[in-house]
């Protein structure tokens, strides 16, 4: 995956960190400039419920290459 951009929605798993054993859905509003490992990035933005409305804001820290695009119809908003 490319370097998320501001307003996209992930699915975050465990794929992208341990502590996701219960994936979220994630709006992303920026990718944060702190350093980190190679392929490791600091994200801010809001976790979702099924509906997509947001439940809280969250600094995360996950590897890229594990995120993935969520649908956009998963929230029930385009």
């Amino acid at each position: 995956m490319t370097t998320p951009r501001s307003g996209e929605l992930l699915y975050v798993s465990r794929t992208a960190s341990v502590q996701f054993i219960h994936p979220i859905l994630f709006r992303v509003i920026r990718v944060l400039d702190w350093i980190t490992y190679d392929g490791w990035i600091w994200l801010e933005g809001y976790q979702l419920d099924a509906k997509g409305d947001a439940l809280i804001k969250r600094s995360i820290f996950v590897m890229k290459a594990g995120l993935r695009s969520a649908p956009t119809s998963s929230t029930g908003r385009s």
